[in-house]
């Protein structure tokens, strides 16, 4: 287990249990964002030749280098330590130092552009039921793949719903992003081929999924848990 020390009343992780494999999340997370480390290190405020010795050398980092290196990939120091993966996220007690607020239509639509994993909730002949696809965003659009004769596909041309979240066990922060919307499946041959040439989610659950399927958006709607002021951590 990874050594803590007690900040914001809950138990903030101080090492990851295996250094190596958080430098292989960090340059992961750096190459899904397109950025250089360079560009990375700015923005944590850390120096780029740490940065790269990091990403390719078992390195202990304190909880303060963490932070910055979650903020500056726009992620967040549980998905960076990989930990808690057997178990559900939001967990941890509340924090007191955070504010809700709404997001608008362009700040959700970030937070879903650069894809991932999401939950659809539809309407199937068992009741309504939430079903998690690897998606990607291509013109305000959410595409995935899925089998030819699953829920999910005879689904099509019906009223949906998609769900999209982050959350962060160690601040008790987060966001989620609602997308209400017509699932409909894509049958122009030119558009899969563009599709997987650029836009391919690459389903995670394996199998022959080449039935793609699109939600055209009627509304999206989200809202974000942020932390009140600077993080309090305690020494790097």
């Amino acid at each position: 287990m990874p050594n803590t020390e007690d900040t914001h009343g809950g138990r903030v992780p101080a090492r990851p249990t295996d250094a190596g494999d958080l430098g292989r999340r960090v340059a992961h997370r750096r190459t899904e964002l397109g950025l250089s480390r360079e560009l990375v290190a700015e923005r944590g405020g850390l120096d780029p030749g740490f940065l790269e010795y990091l990403e390719t050398h078992p390195t202990p980092v304190g909880v303060g280098t963490l932070t910055r290196l979650a903020d500056a990939l726009d992620t967040t120091i549980s998905d960076l330590l990989g930990g808690g993966h057997d178990t559900p996220h939001g967990r941890a007690r509340a924090n007191a130092r955070v504010r809700l607020e709404e997001l608008d239509p362009a700040a959700c639509w970030a937070r879903l552009s650069p894809g991932g994993v999401g939950r659809v909730v539809l309407t199937a002949p068992r009741g309504l039921v939430a079903l998690p696809v690897n998606y990607r965003v291509l013109d305000a659009t959410i595409l995935f793949r899925t089998t030819e004769n699953g829920t999910l596909a005879t689904a099509a041309d019906t009223e949906v719903a998609f769900e999209a979240d982050q959350l962060d066990d160690v601040f008790a922060t987060g966001w989620s992003v609602l997308v209400n919307g017509t699932l409909a499946v894509v049958s122009d041959e030119e558009a899969v081929r563009w599709f997987r040439q650029h836009a391919d989610p690459s389903p995670w659950a394996g199998g022959t999924r080449d039935t793609w399927m699109r939600i055209r958006p009627t509304g999206i709607s989200g809202r974000i848990i942020r932390p009140e002021g600077p993080p309090i951590v305690g020494p790097a």
